[in-house]
Order: structure tokens, then C-alpha cells, then sequence
């Protein structure tokens, strides 16, 4: 008896199995057309179903006077499958993106400094301090977001221009930021390492020496403030190390004294609008 049910099993299995494949075959050749004439679908007016050769596979057309749908995405330029893989690509190769052409980098290590500096460990937490960095990088992006999509994504969408064309128009806003973000002795150091000539103007500058000539710009001023956010929770530091030593009290560590009256200065002062305020304008001109 339990051999019999074994083998029904496998037979029963066997035949879904066949069944799901031969669904499978009848549907990747199948092409279903929605037509405003007389034609039906199984009793339904107005839908009429026809069934493509192998070789018709990947191509569309259209009944007289009514409009089709192609089950195999054969009427588009690009199908289906294509656009999820650019789509995938875009998303892995974004964070690199955000980090080597926005202001996030900047903002990024500033705020860590600024912990750094207050001394306060994990507070804020990484999460906080990388969705204020997001949130402001949009916020200063925005504008040069809004160029690309009207310069660039909306003539591409509609057709007007070409894939490289699109490209093209979406690096002059890119560029206009970052160029003025940019100092002029990091552009000429890269130039002169590439062995290429520069006659000063934005146009001149091949985009692959502007990125690392603004990336380095971005860690020198991105430094430069961290540590003038640095020297008062230093004198902080020192005035109490100094009290601790004239009490006698050299076992007890300075930064368990100092910590609280950093905090109290940095929330006296309104600190964190101070830091964002400055940090912010320092991409607008002024």
C-alpha cells in the first residue's frame, strides 16, 4: 500500500510538473490583442487572442482600428528585463555617487567631528548623523537635481534627445557645482599629473580631473572646519584638567568632568543650528 501511494505521488507530481511547463511554453509565445471591433476573448467582446510563431516572439503589432498589448515586451525600445538591470545598476553605483559628486562628504565629517569633539560616544548614533548628512545633501543638491531633470531626464523620456546626448546634458549642472567647490591648486596638481594643459576655465577641466580635484577639496575644507569646531571643547578640556591637577585630583579621568560642560556650552550656544547654518552656506555663494 505504501508503495502505491509512493507512486502515485510521484506520478501525480510528475503530471503538475508537465502541466506548469507546458502553461509556461503556451504563455512566452502568446501575444493578446485588446481590439475595438467585433473580435472576443472566450465569450468576452471586444478582446481577441491570437498566437504568434516562434519566430514572431519579441515583436508587436496591432489589429485595425484598435490598439494591442504584447505579452513578450516586444513593443519598446528597451523591455522589461533591460530596464530592471539599469535600474539595479543606477541603485548599486548611487552611494558612490552621492559620496564623489554631492556635498555629502563634507557634511558627513563635520557632524563627526562634532561628536567627536562633544565627546559623547555614540550620540548621536551613525543612522542620525548619515540621514541629516541625506537630508541635507538634498536639500543643497536640489537645485542642480531640478537642471538635470529638466536639461537631461525630461527631453530623454520624451524622446527629443539620445542616451549620450542625455549624459552630456546631465554633467554641465554637475560640473557647475562642483567647479566652484573646487580649489584651483588641486585642479592644477591633478592636471599636471595627468600631463595636460589647463587654461583655466571650467569647460577646459576633463571631468575625470574635476572629480578627484573636488573630492580632495571637500576633505581639506571638510577638515578645516572640524577643527575650528574643535578649540573651545579643547580650552574646555584643558581648564579642567588644569582644576583637577591644582586639587589633587589626578586619578580622576578630565573627560568625565569635561563631558557635561561641553554639552551645557554646546546646547547654550544652539549649537547644532550654528554648525548646520554655516555648514550649508558654505555651498551657496554669498
Amino acid at each position: 500500500m505504501m508503495k502505491n501511494k509512493l507512486k502515485i505521488k510521484r506520478i501525480a507530481v510528475m503530471i503538475c510538473l508537465l502541466v506548469t511547463v507546458g502553461i509556461l511554453c503556451i504563455q512566452n509565445s502568446m501575444t493578446v490583442y485588446a481590439s475595438a471591433d467585433g473580435g472576443s476573448l472566450g465569450g468576452v467582446p471586444g478582446v481577441s487572442s491570437t498566437v504568434s510563431p516562434p519566430e514572431g516572439l519579441g515583436t508587436s503589432s496591432s489589429s485595425p482600428g484598435g490598439w494591442s498589448i504584447t505579452y513578450n515586451e516586444g513593443n519598446g525600445e528597451l523591455n522589461g528585463t533591460l530596464r530592471i538591470l539599469l535600474i539595479l545598476t543606477l541603485i548599486s553605483i548611487a552611494p558612490a555617487l552621492i559620496i564623489m559628486m554631492t556635498s555629502f562628504t563634507r557634511i558627513i565629517i563635520v557632524l563627526h567631528f562634532t561628536r567627536t569633539a562633544l565627546n559623547t560616544q555614540t550620540a548621536p548614533p551613525n543612522q542620525v548623523l548619515i540621514g541629516l548628512a541625506l537630508i541635507l545633501t538634498f536639500f543643497i543638491m536640489e537645485p542642480t537635481f531640478a537642471q538635470i531633470n529638466e536639461q537631461a531626464y525630461q527631453p530623454y523620456q520624451a524622446g527629443e534627445i539620445s542616451q549620450d546626448e542625455a549624459l552630456e546634458r546631465a554633467i554641465v549642472p554637475l560640473r557647475e557645482f562642483m567647479y566652484p567647490q573646487t580649489q584651483l591648486k588641486d585642479v592644477q596638481m591633478f592636471m599636471n599629473i595627468a600631463g595636460k594643459t589647463w587654461s583655466g576655465e571650467n569647460d577646459d577641466i576633463p571631468f575625470s580631473v574635476l572629480l578627484p580635484s573636488f573630492m580632495l577639496s571637500e576633505l581639506r575644507i571638510a577638515f578645516w572646519i572640524g577643527f575650528m569646531i574643535y578649540i573651545p571643547f579643547i580650552v574646555i578640556d584643558m581648564v579642567v584638567a588644569s582644576t583637577l591637577m591644582s586639587m589633587g585630583m589626578m586619578m580622576l579621568p578630565p573627560t568625565t568632568i569635561s563631558m557635561p560642560f561641553k554639552i551645557l556650552l554646546f546646547v547654550l550656544a544652539d549649537g547644532w543650528s550654528l554648525i548646520i547654518e554655516n555648514l550649508v552656506r558654505t555651498f551657496f555663494p554669498m
